[in-house]
């Protein structure tokens, strides 16, 4: 195991004092528990955002925390999700007085952990409402899930409701918007190479020299099959094969097209990638009007990459488009 470290052991707490002297003018990092809440928290009268998950996908999610996304992110340690006590002091951090909107992956342990620390913080008078992401197409129950996972739509669901929050959107409606963009987005992911996590010092699975993993989850889990290397032309219409036909996207759609690369995937190949993604999509008469590419939800070092696309409409357009400035994600700013 090769990586920049001192100790496995305290590899999320020094990179959350990393992020936090990093970035002092945009976050405030809470150690005990550990969470993250931008650094104007709590705003008055704004409805919070909250979201969180197991450390080693960033910049998800704390390097979406400020102006126009999240409010607070709770991280977990890696590929682990955050406990009920993390959730609610960071619930109870950002609470402006307008209710909080919990963003949960569909992973069994979020999912708990966040419903736990909803219920402790409306005992404490805290207007919490929850929307569950569930936009992974490759498989409907794996390791970590019942029903989908959550996985690149959560970036633009952040963004796009973290845009509402911040002009003025009442919990309700964030909420509902919430809802809408999970209903309209669908992601698959394939990995070339797996990853090691810290504490275990080796790789999750092996892969031979020509096979890639089709329909990856984020932590490594299985995906949909185990197939010969393939070009990359081949490896979009697979893709974005399955995900086209599961909503389905239609002729005339205007979408966002979101290529995201696993953490060790060279920029030069994911633009590359996106090229063969607006060819297959034009050629269904897809359009694409919005585009996002680059590391924003990662799995440590993996090759790989995953592709998302959302059906926009021009709420959702004029959203994603307004100012936003976090650690990972700024403009119009």
């Amino acid at each position: 195991m090769k990586k920049i470290i001192n100790d496995p052991s305290t590899v999320v707490e020094e990179a959350l004092h990393g992020m936090e002297v990093a970035h002092a003018d945009l976050i405030k990092v809470n150690y005990s528990p550990a969470y993250i809440v931008r650094a104007d928290a709590p705003v008055k009268g704004k409805v919070a955002l909250v979201s969180g998950g197991g450390s080693g996908h960033e910049p998800l999610h704390g390097g979406f925390v400020g102006m126009g996304m999240l409010d607070a992110a709770a991280p977990g340690a890696v590929f682990t999700s955050p406990t009920p006590d993390q959730v609610l002091d960071a619930t109870k951090a950002v609470d402006g007085g307008a209710g909080v909107l919990h963003i949960v992956k569909n992973y069994t342990g979020d999912v708990l952990n966040f419903e736990t620390a909803a219920e402790l913080a409306q005992a404490e008078d805290i207007q919490v409402e929850a929307v569950v992401v569930d936009d992974d197409v490759a498989v409907k129950d794996s390791t970590w899930t019942a029903g989908r996972r959550g996985v690149g739509g959560t970036v633009l669901l952040e963004k796009i409701v973290g845009a509402a929050a911040q002009r003025g959107d009442d919990l309700a409606a964030c909420k509902a918007l919430a809802e809408k963009v999970n209903g309209q987005v669908r992601s698959m992911g394939l990995a070339l190479t797996a990853c090691t996590v810290p504490h275990a010092g080796e790789p999750s699975f092996t892969l031979g020299d020509d096979e890639m993993e089709m329909g990856v989850g984020i932590h490594g889990e299985p995906g949909r099959e185990r197939v010969t290397l393939t070009s990359a032309d081949e490896m979009v219409s697979t893709m974005l094969g399955s995900v086209v036909e599961d909503l389905p996207f239609s002729s005339g759609d205007s979408t966002l097209l979101f290529v995201n690369g696993m953490g060790g995937t060279p920029l030069i190949e994911l633009y590359l990638a996106y090229n063969s993604c607006v060819k297959f999509l034009k050629e269904k008469g897809i359009g694409v009007t919005r585009s996002l590419v680059g590391n924003y939800i990662t799995s440590l070092e993996m090759q790989g990459m995953s592709i998302t696309l959302l059906r926009l409409d021009d709420d959702m357009t004029t959203l994603w488009d307004a100012p936003v400035h976090t650690a990972a994600l700024r403009w119009g700013a």
